[in-house]
């Protein structure tokens, strides 16, 4: 079963081979060490996470403003492309770069921590595991400095 960007399904089924045999949660299957990107159900996976991802932001009385405007259908393509890529999938992304994309949308420091607790309960209710949650976590973190863009008052 292979889910769709919108099918409310969890990874773990969207991680299920065509023999109906899933993954281990150690991310081995036939003595092969899985990519994240395989771990996270591929394209199909990492779509339906951003579709569940976005439907959480967009709700999210701190970061709704974000959004007002915004083209969703396109930016949610253009996500999911960077994480395909990011976490070792074929899809090249072809976006701006990051801190280009953020500049000028005074995304404070908690407004990104709260999209990280956002991505956090998405990936948890989508039944990925602790370990690549916190690898998904790592890599956005690394990006921090290029997606906050709003100045921070000196206490």
């Amino acid at each position: 079963m292979v889910p769709t960007a919108g099918d409310p399904v969890s990874l773990a089924a969207a991680r299920t081979n065509s023999h109906g045999c899933c993954h281990s949660s150690t991310g081995v299957e036939r003595g092969i060490l899985m990519s994240l990107y395989a771990r996270l159900g591929q394209e199909a996976g990492i779509g339906t996470a951003v579709e569940h991802f976005y439907e959480r932001v967009v709700a999210d009385p701190q970061l709704a403003h974000h959004f007002t405007d915004v083209d969703l259908p396109r930016l949610r393509r253009h996500q999911a492309a960077l994480l395909v890529q990011v976490t070792g999938g074929p899809v090249g992304y072809s976006g701006r770069d990051l801190a280009t994309a953020h500049a000028g949308l005074k995304i404070a420091p908690d407004d990104f921590d709260r999209v990280v607790e956002n991505l956090v309960a998405t990936l948890t209710a989508l039944e990925v595991s602790a370990e690549d949650i916190g690898a998904v976590g790592a890599a956005l973190t690394e990006h921090r400095d290029y997606i906050i863009t709003a100045s921070v008052p000196a206490s």
